[in-house]
């Protein structure tokens, strides 16, 4: 096989070669087009470019394989914690025993956010959008920590990341309980990290927090499930903003922003919103699933396909068990949640469904748990903000250190040529 490509333009030939990366995949590398034949590249939503090198996330939509770092989704979801995914997304490799636990020590170490956060929080209404509370906290931040990081210190570096992995999940926590009305609470640190983020969104005044199990599994898969997804539209925004070296907490606060449309972090909401329709118009799944065959129908059937995977959603996969885990521990009986179980055994039986591959994806399960374990529709996206955190830590920090160059896209113009300006009397 040839490693270059040939392109001929206007009579000329101009060679571009090929890179390979680890899994095979195949690219072609055109840093050299335009000075070579003055000619871009037009594709619109990147879908067939390139942005970077990474050695992060490995995805292939096709076969429905997800790895972290070389690592299978499935193995981590079974057998590590949050924790240890976030230290393997960051850094490369899973921690020994010492080194989780003086990083889970230091996180802990780091979790106080100054008082005056809490004025910032106030100055929100409650009708205000967790996501736009959440991605303003983060850009806060930037003012009690104001020096930037020296990314090519080690230890400066690690102390940033350890610094925003325990702030963050105490600006989720207060992002919910302002939304609800509760006071707010700084955790425990004689908890796992999980469990202390669910205590810190959880704990009532006067009552005594228990540890669910099951409920803690449950949150910790879907975590892990969320950590890193590869070059996506917040994981882009986060690297591209960062380029420009930008800190990380403006960096991230922009990822978040990213994060918060309904095509992307928004769409577990966008199926719980769904589901509350269905119901108001009297709960009759089959009829929505016409709806959705007939093309003529603007109803659209939230949660099922995605825009990578042409197969079964490999995370949705271990999602799906563990929300039949809290359903069934919980007994929690909730019309929304039959509606959404009917959705699913139909298009999971419906020929239609099956030969277009439009399976349940990680979205559509990720609402069902999330409202099952009482956290409002709105707080979805800022969940799964919280969960992909490492992987936007990750993410920046291999830009960084790779010293890649300031993101700066071309643009095929298709606008006015050069006319002459009209003074306002003679318009």
């Amino acid at each position: 096989m040839s490693d270059k490509v040939t392109l001929e333009f206007q009579g000329k030939k101009y060679e571009f070669p090929i890179a390979k990366g680890t899994e095979n995949e195949l690219a072609i590398d055109i840093k050299t087009l335009r000075s070579k034949t003055g000619l871009t590249t037009l594709d619109p939503g990147y879908k067939n470019t390139g942005s970077c090198e990474s050695a992060i996330t490995f995805l292939d939509g096709e076969k429905g394989v997800l790895r972290y770092r070389g690592y299978t989704i499935e193995e981590l979801a079974e057998k590590a914690d949050f924790l240890e995914v976030a230290y393997l997304l960051i850094f490369g490799e899973l921690p020994n025993k010492e080194k989780l636990d003086k990083f889970h020590s230091d996180i802990k170490a780091e979790s106080h956010v100054d008082e005056e956060m809490k004025k910032i929080l106030d100055g929100f209404p409650k009708s205000a959008h967790p996501m736009g509370v959440l991605s303003s906290l983060t850009s806060a931040l930037i003012a009690f920590n104001p020096s930037s990081v020296n990314v090519s210190s080690e230890k400066d570096m690690y102390y940033a990341i350890v610094r925003i992995l325990a702030k963050f999940p105490v600006l989720v926590a207060w992002t919910m309980r302002k939304k609800k009305g509760l006071p707010l609470d700084y955790g425990d640190d004689t908890l796992g990290y999980v469990e202390n983020i669910h205590k810190m969104m959880f704990k009532k005044p006067s009552h005594q927090y228990q540890v669910n199990k099951i409920v803690i599994n449950a949150l910790d898969k879907l975590l892990i499930l969320h950590a890193d997804h590869e070059q996506n539209c917040s994981t882009s925004t986060v690297r591209i903003v960062g380029s420009s070296h930008a800190g990380l907490f403006a960096s991230l606060s922009a990822g978040i922003s990213a994060l918060w449309g309904p095509l992307h972090g928004g769409a577990n909401q966008a199926v719980l919103e769904m589901l509350e329709a269905i119901e108001a118009d009297g709960g009759d799944t089959k009829k929505y699933m016409a709806k959705a065959k007939d093309k003529n129908d603007p109803f659209r059937l939230m949660g099922f396909g995605h825009r990578v995977y042409k197969n079964f959603d490999p995370r949705a996969k271990i999602i799906k068990m563990a929300a039949d885990e809290v359903l069934n521990d919980l007994g929690i009986e909730d019309p929304i949640l039959e509606i959404a179980k009917g959705l699913e055994k139909e298009a999971l039986e419906d020929s239609y469904f099956v030969e277009r591959k439009l399976y349940p994806n990680v979205d559509f399960y990720s609402g069902i748990i999330y409202r099952a374990l009482g956290i409002p529709t709105e707080m979805f996206t800022v969940m799964f903000a919280l969960g992909r955190l490492p992987g936007w830590i990750a993410q920046w920090r291999e830009m960084r250190l790779n010293n890649e160059p300031i993101g700066r896209p071309r643009q095929l113009y298709i606008g006015e040529t050069e006319r002459s300006f009209v003074e306002v009397s003679k318009r």
